[in-house]
């Protein structure tokens, strides 16, 4: 049986540089600036709705990471200098305690707490005094991208690959495939490899036949 599309993805481990702004250019330059060690605040909160790429900069931050909705009482985290915890709002009561003391450590100590969420700290359905202190933070809203936008980053990396994306497989991949940059990205790359293993250009039924691949 032939391997599943994910097989044919590169690895592409979540950068900064690999990150497709568009209208977040400012929140992004603002995350770089504080994770050199600018701006001074203990916190820092990304909130937006799914799609919008928190995980992405979650992960490119090189602090330790953990998904509140997979660990949400913070099991074996421990006590790192600089934490990521997406989607904080998913903490059990448990974990909202392990948080706010954490906190306290860290601002103590210079250490730093990078969140994302739906919304913003003052909206999240935790406890009134961790609500305060993630919002004591910098906190910033990241946009979706457009379907141009996509549109337009999608066709720079095909370009860049030299791979001729026809429209009709563009508007096809933005109506049919994930939603977020980082899959849509992955899927190109996918679709190069799979081109030059058939050796048959990009057409819409090459396109369906490898985005069938992940039901096989």
């Amino acid at each position: 049986m032939r391997q599943l599309i994910l097989d044919l993805l590169p690895e592409s481990p979540p950068t900064l540089d690999n990150f497709v702004a568009g209208g977040n250019a400012e929140t992004v330059a603002a995350l770089t600036e504080w994770l050199a060690g600018g701006l001074g605040a203990t916190a820092f909160c990304l909130h937006g709705e799914a799609g919008c790429g928190r995980s992405h900069l979650l992960l490119a931050s090189a602090f330790a990471y953990v998904d509140a909705g997979l660990n949400p009482s913070l099991k074996g985290v421990g006590e790192p200098a600089e934490l990521a915890v997406d989607d904080v709002e998913a903490l059990d009561a448990t974990g909202q305690v392990a948080l706010f003391n954490h906190f306290n450590r860290l601002k103590m100590a210079g250490g730093r707490l990078l969140t994302a969420a739906a919304q913003p700290p003052a909206h999240l359905a935790l406890r009134e005094d961790l609500r305060t202190r993630l919002g004591s933070g910098l906190i910033y809203r990241l946009q979706p991208l457009s379907d141009a936008e996509k549109a337009a980053a999608l066709n720079t990396l095909a370009g860049e690959r030299a791979l001729k994306l026809p429209p009709d497989c563009l508007n096809y991949l933005l109506r049919h495939a994930s939603r977020d940059m980082r899959t849509l990205a992955m899927l190109v790359v996918a679709l190069d490899e799979y081109t030059l293993e058939q050796k048959r250009p990009v057409t819409l039924p090459l396109l369906r036949e490898l985005l069938n691949l992940e039901h096989a």
